[in-house]
């Protein structure tokens, strides 16, 4: 029990050094990754109004559609392949990526591969 506490609060000091340095414009919105044991979640937000602008998650009725199990990399993948579509719906093109204090690689990097195939920029 306390391993999980020490990993959560590392992982929470990361995320506020990250975001000292990471903002969201209307220009340039954040796209944040959060990712549980079972499923991954991202979403388009503009921290100037304090909105998320798309999200995508594999709770998504979309997302279910497609078959994908929620917990692996290719889950990953359709989430990022799903918020970026969505998100070149809204207009929006640029983007910059908040990994939320989890390490870039395996099912966040996923993410970002998707996100990139779909046809955001970061």
């Amino acid at each position: 029990m306390a391993n999980r506490t020490t990993k959560r609060i590392s992982r929470l000091k990361r995320k506020r050094r990250i975001r000292k340095n990471i903002n969201g414009t209307s220009g340039r919105p954040r796209l944040s990754v959060f990712r549980s044991a079972s499923h991954i979640y991202a979403q388009i937000i503009d921290d100037v109004k304090g909105h998320t602008i798309v999200s995508a998650s594999t709770l998504d009725a979309q997302f279910k559609e497609t078959g994908i199990k929620g917990s692996g990399k290719e889950g990953a993948v359709a989430v990022g392949k799903l918020v970026g579509q969505r998100a070149l719906d809204k207009g929006v093109t640029k983007v910059t990526f908040d990994r939320n204090g989890f390490l870039y690689h395996g099912r966040v990097k996923s993410v970002s591969d998707g996100a990139r195939e779909a046809g955001l920029n970061f």
